[in-house]
């Protein structure tokens, strides 16, 4: 069997899946995460091992499966952030996330020594708080001490295959989430980094994301319950796994939207899609010679989780009470309208210091006609990737939706009625990361032949076509919150 790990923004997902992937059983181990001012957002990469640890322990003993039945281990993990680590590979200070936004000012000094769009040619992105090179410019500049410490940074997933084998480096899909990589080239841009007046030992080695990086040590054996001596496979993003799980693994094969803590429409390609306007991204993906454009957003899923947190007592009894109450709700077509800058934002806008806000509100309002502007307002946000996927050459007449969002029917309905196309759930909504790790991990130790056994494992549940009138309200609803925000922008600056 495959032991896969999906290292995300609220917890680690252990999950079993055969040779045959089929997933078996899931587990997951919750951490927290730290927020605070202008924008910080940090974890312990100590929560993360034992939470990695603890999951392990649990899925092993609750399916009676013996550690030595374990072929591989392999990992899916957030992108974009920076884990400090010092010459004894130890911790230096808490993981910097992929939400945090604080480096603001130092993403304005790069852009005055490299030019956006040429960093956006170079990698696929363009410079932003949100990516790990100017969280790595915000802690030279804020915490001198804790960057004289740093010998080399990493990320999530990174992180715990060394403390697994010992072994550091990362992925090219990983690297492809930094602002200093050069995607094409398959390495780190000396430009770039050299305009960041960076030492390039702070970047690991990059090697293949099916690569056997390294086997667990006796140690990491002791605290994990696994046996040592087992394979341990790099892994990848969160992102391009998440398009491996969801059966995206050739230029033709369709687009998909994962609905998480961050969301984001995606799809497959053979070389990067560059957007003169910069509002989608590439990263690399997991497979290689292939790249997955993406419009991402920063609070999707974590859009909803939190309306469900401020509206209710119990979110874990209250989110289908409130999702019934926002399907019989009134939400654009009444005149109210949700900014879901929660965290910022990524696409379309690339503006750490927006913000979220809910507009056209009347006092009859109530929570139904809340949560269902806050679903909408993703949907719009999620709408703009899709069009410029489209005037980029990359309609999209059907689009696949994985994530936990993605169990609610009429989420999946509403997200049709926006962006007026066929919109199927897949049958692995939550697993699509993870059973995109444990492919990976086949591939590396020989269990499968190659990435296409995706299309094997995850398939469609049923399509939602859009209704016309409806899409007809919502063409002109999106009208409205796309000024609403510009509107908006110039006011969000003088913000604390």
């Amino acid at each position: 069997m495959i032991l896969s790990h999906d290292l995300g923004t609220t917890g680690d997902k252990a999950t079993l899946v055969s040779d045959e992937g089929r997933v078996i059983a899931a587990v997951t181990q919750r951490y927290d995460t730290q927020f605070g001012p202008q924008g910080k957002a940090e974890q312990d990469p100590a929560d993360w091992w034992d939470a990695f640890c603890e999951a392990t322990r649990r899925l092993l003993e609750q399916t009676d499966t013996a550690p030595a039945s374990i072929d591989v281990v392999s990992f899916s993990g957030q992108m974009m952030g920076v884990v400090p680590l010092d010459s004894a590979r130890e911790v230096v200070r808490p993981a910097i996330i992929w939400a945090d936004t604080r480096s603001t000012r130092q993403t304005a000094r790069l852009v005055e020594r490299v030019p956006i769009e040429r960093v956006y040619e170079i990698t696929g992105h363009r410079l932003n708080a949100t990516y790990s090179l100017s969280k790595l410019l915000w802690l030279r500049d804020e915490e001198p001490e804790s960057f004289r410490r740093t010998a080399v940074s990493v990320q999530a997933k990174d992180f715990l295959v060394h403390r697994l084998t010992g072994v550091l480096a990362t992925d090219p899909s990983d690297a492809s989430g930094t602002n200093a990589f050069d995607q094409r080239a398959g390495r780190w841009s000396e430009e770039i980094i050299d305009a960041a007046e960076l030492a390039h030992t702070l970047f690991p080695q990059i090697v293949p994301s099916s690569s056997v990086t390294g086997r667990i040590t006796a140690q990491a054996a002791r605290e994990s319950g696994l046996l040592a001596g087992t394979a341990v496979v790099q892994g990848g993003g969160d992102g391009p796994l998440a398009a491996l799980g969801a059966g995206v693994t050739t230029p033709d094969s369709g687009g998909y939207a994962y609905l998480g803590s961050s969301s984001w429409v995606s799809v497959s390609a053979a070389a990067p899609m560059h957007d003169p306007a910069m509002r989608s991204m590439t990263f690399n993906h997991v497979i290689p010679d292939l790249f997955v454009p993406t419009a991402t957003m920063q609070a999707g899923g974590a859009s909803l989780q939190w309306i469900v947190d401020v509206l209710g007592s119990d979110p874990a009894a209250d989110y289908e009470t409130l999702l019934a109450a926002a399907a019989a709700g009134s939400g654009a077509s009444d005149g109210l309208f949700f900014l879901p800058h929660l965290l910022g934002e990524r696409s379309p806008y690339w503006n750490p210091r927006a913000r979220a806000a809910f507009l056209g509100l009347q006092r009859h309002h109530g929570r139904g006609a809340l949560v269902r502007a806050v679903v909408e307002g993703v949907a719009f946000n999620l709408r703009s990737g899709l069009r410029a996927f489209s005037e980029n050459g990359r309609g999209l007449g059907r689009i696949d939706v994985i994530g936990g969002a993605a169990k609610s029917p009429f989420i999946v309905q509403l997200l049709a009625d926006v962006w007026g196309i066929t919109v199927s759930r897949r049958d692995l909504v939550d697993e699509a990361n993870a059973l995109g790790a444990a492919i990976v991990g086949g591939v590396g130790v020989g269990i499968f032949d190659g990435f296409e056994v995706a299309s094997k494992f995850s398939r469609r549940e049923g399509d939602h076509l859009p209704d016309a009138r409806g899409h007809a309200d919502y063409e002109r609803g999106y009208a409205r919150f796309t000024d609403a925000y510009r509107r908006l922008e110039g006011w969000f600056e003088d913000l604390p």
